[in-house]
């Protein structure tokens, strides 16, 4: 089987259930693990570069739920199968992600121990925190800062899933939406700030941003936004990094 997989998470999934070797592209945007960088690449999840995709010969595209449906009608053309993967808005879900996604490669055993495995971590994170007593530390996810308007993680994003798992509180929680107002970031004052390795230098020069006590106190900390961003694998490495930063609080 020849497949081609335009989603990330999709393609970490891949490799962590040892399917890699059936994998001859990818998209731009899929940059883990590093060995994708040996893979050819057909272009963003907008803008597929569909000569370069047809002489893979693939025998399926794997796609998330960002493909325009006039890309998919125009890969399908091509005489090349299609398969749509739900791409889950929880953490809880990567399971079903990871369990469909070996039953596509044939690698179901695979899978379901990688599955299995997600599930009892996932279980004992959350009878950890449940066990938890005292002041829960409050946590302001930054997912966009500066004139473009403040921009942090509601209650229906994994981000806040992430949060709750590290035995923290988020900051966003009443949220419905992702803008926020400066006046709601200072009244919040979070115990904990964290942000994107390459937005850090930045947020943490600019004002007003520099008047917020975590700020001030050395409580800002980077992350992997490969970690964080979006629904994958490796969330869980975004949990233990909030349990080591509360911990140092």
């Amino acid at each position: 089987m020849r497949i081609v997989s335009l989603s990330p998470a999709i393609t970490e999934i891949i490799y962590l259930i040892g399917a890699q070797d059936k994998l001859v592209a990818v998209s731009d945007f899929c940059d883990y693990p590093e060995e994708t960088e040996n893979l050819p690449k057909v272009g963003g999840m907008q803008n597929i570069n569909m000569e370069a995709l047809v002489e893979l010969h693939p025998d399926v595209v794997l796609i998330g739920s960002i493909v325009s449906k006039k890309d998919v009608l125009a890969i399908e053309k091509m005489n090349v199968p299609v398969i749509t993967v739900k791409e889950e808005n929880s953490i809880e879900g990567m399971a079903d992600m990871i369990e469909v996604m070996g039953k596509i490669t044939r690698h179901e055993q695979a899978a379901g121990q990688e599955a299995q495995q997600w599930r009892e971590r996932i279980s004992l994170m959350k009878k950890q925190t449940a066990q938890r007593v005292g002041k829960r530390l409050s946590v302001y996810y930054v997912v966009g800062f500066g004139d473009a308007g403040d921009f942090t993680a509601p209650s229906s994003s994994h981000i806040h899933e992430i949060i709750q798992l590290a035995g923290c509180e988020n900051v966003g929680a009443s949220l419905t939406g992702w803008n926020v107002s400066r006046e709601f970031l200072f009244q919040s004052n979070p115990d904990i700030i964290l942000i994107r390795q390459e937005d850090y230098k930045a947020f943490c020069s600019q004002h007003p941003y520099t008047m917020l006590d975590a700020v001030k106190n050395g409580h800002v900390y980077p992350i992997e936004s490969g970690w964080i961003d979006v629904v994958s694998p490796r969330n869980i490495q975004a949990v233990e990094f909030l349990q080591k930063c509360a911990i140092e609080m």
